[in-house]
């Protein structure tokens, strides 16, 4: 059956106006835009005599009046849990939260219980995913101080990208050997998606405030123990493997203006070079750590104000082109520990396009570049094949929002396993009204419609 969504407000490559898409099976067949009319009447004919074509066939018509269509969200950093924490999170339920908030592609973590560090255990998660996700799916491998030939043996194709922890976090993967180091940025043959932090830094301040406070340590000096030091110093040491050797480095989760400007002037000597913020660094800073407490704790730490609009900045004016949630779900009992045992970590995935589209409705972004910096980068940044844009013969990954119909989030409305969100209590401005993965409807009027039809994504390298 051939979906129409006709007359919305289409929002893809910098340019907002009136349209509508016909979709047949996996694709997007038919793009119809109002401004390549000479006249408005002349679009309305066009639109008019599609939709009576297809009302004769009985195909669907969705009228979008009034409503944003944009391209699904690609979300190149989540944690889903899978294998060996399934309690605090499935495939299955977080990818079901994901297409509620307008995610049609996800790209997992390694750091799971076994960690993914062969290419053996790689393909595990991927047959996992083709029985159980509902967004399109890829799968990083981990990088280990041994398994370099894994590395090197990795269909380019296939698979998103190599993770290094250069600084160790949930997971315990930490690779600290220079040699092994060096190797990883000279053959990877995909992008080397980097979490920065100088472990020996967080470990000397973590044992400081220690002495100090014991395992009561108050959350607001999260950022002093996860310093803005030992993110500074490891991504400095990960800006000139790169350079170095030229391979395509990719930083998670920025955290400092320093590394922004690191960044920057980085990438006058090897272009290949990208960076990623998450949505809660420029949502969040350090005055919020005493409303919010474990909620916000998250490696890197959320730091200064001046971080975060820092940040906030480097996204507005295309220097950081990748916005994505970091999305690392776990249980509230483990969230309410005290500081030392309460794991990093917060559930995001289905409520980042509203946070981004809130930002936009404060002024701070366009919708324009929401959705670059969510969809249109992310796919340029990993080659996507035909995702990402709302273009003739592309997957037809779609989201259509309504920006004027607020959305409170409470304690029931989060789909994710764990059960909570840190913005419980919080009335976004802005909802996911319909989700379409390869065509297929999974959100109809804000709720899951139970069809599935997810694929491995595919790179064009």
């Amino acid at each position: 059956m051939a979906i129409f969504i006709k007359n919305g407000t289409v929002v893809n490559e910098g340019l907002s106006c009136k349209g509508s898409l016909l979709i047949n099976g996996y694709t997007i067949d038919k793009v119809i835009l109002a401004n390549e009319f000479a006249t408005e009447q002349e679009y309305n004919t066009a639109v008019g005599v599609m939709e009576m074509s297809l009302k004769a066939h009985n195909h669907k018509i969705i009228d979008a009046s009034g409503l944003h269509v944009i391209p699904g969200v690609i979300d190149d950093q989540v944690h889903f849990r899978e294998p060996g924490n399934t309690a605090k999170a499935t495939i299955c339920t977080e990818s079901k939260a994901a297409v509620l908030g307008g995610v049609t592609s996800f790209m997992d973590m390694p750091n799971n219980n076994p960690p993914t560090v062969t290419l053996e255990a790689l393909e595990g998660k991927y047959s996992n995913a083709a029985e159980n996700s509902y967004a399109n799916y890829s799968f990083y491998l981990g990088a280990t101080n041994t398994n370099l030939q894994e590395i090197k043996n990795i269909d380019k194709q296939k698979i998103c990208g190599v993770k290094v922890f250069m600084g160790s976090s949930t997971g315990n993967m930490l690779v600290n050997d220079p040699q092994t180091l060096e190797h990883i940025f000279k053959e990877s043959p995909v992008p080397i998606a980097t979490h920065c932090e100088e472990e020996e830094i967080v470990r000397k301040n973590l044992e400081e405030y220690k002495w100090h406070f014991g395992d009561e340590i108050p959350f607001k000096l999260h950022p002093a123990i996860r310093s803005r030091e030992a993110c500074i110093k490891c991504s400095e040491r990960a800006l000139k493997l790169a350079t170095e050797s030229n391979a395509h480095l990719h930083i998670l989760h920025l955290s400092t203006a320093d590394e922004i400007e690191m960044i920057k002037e980085a990438k006058k000597i090897n272009p290949k070079i990208t960076g990623e913020v998450c949505v809660h660094y420029m949502w969040f800073n350090e005055n919020d750590y005493e409303q919010y407490g474990s909620r916000m704790k998250c490696n890197p730490a959320i730091k200064k104000e001046s971080d975060m609009l820092a940040i906030r900045n480097a996204v507005k004016d295309g220097i950081i082109r990748v916005v994505a949630t970091d999305h690392a779900p776990h249980l509230k009992e483990e969230k309410n520990q005290p500081y030392v045992t309460a794991p990093s970590g917060l559930p995001l995935v289905q409520h980042s396009l509203q946070l981004m589209l809130e930002l936009a409705n404060k002024g701070i972004f366009t919708i324009e570049e929401v959705v670059d910096r969510m969809s249109h980068g992310p796919a340029e940044c990993f080659n996507i094949e035909k995702r990402g844009f709302l273009r003739e013969g592309y997957y037809a990954d779609i989201a259509v929002v309504d920006t004027a119909l607020p959305d409170s989030t409470t304690t029931t409305t989060p789909a994710y396993k764990c059960g909570w969100s840190p913005f419980e209590g919080y009335t976004f401005s802005s909802s996911v009204v319909h989700t379409f993965v390869n065509g297929c409807q999974v959100v109809e009027n804000g709720a899951l419609t139970g069809n599935r039809n997810s694929m491995r994504l595919q790179f064009e390298r």
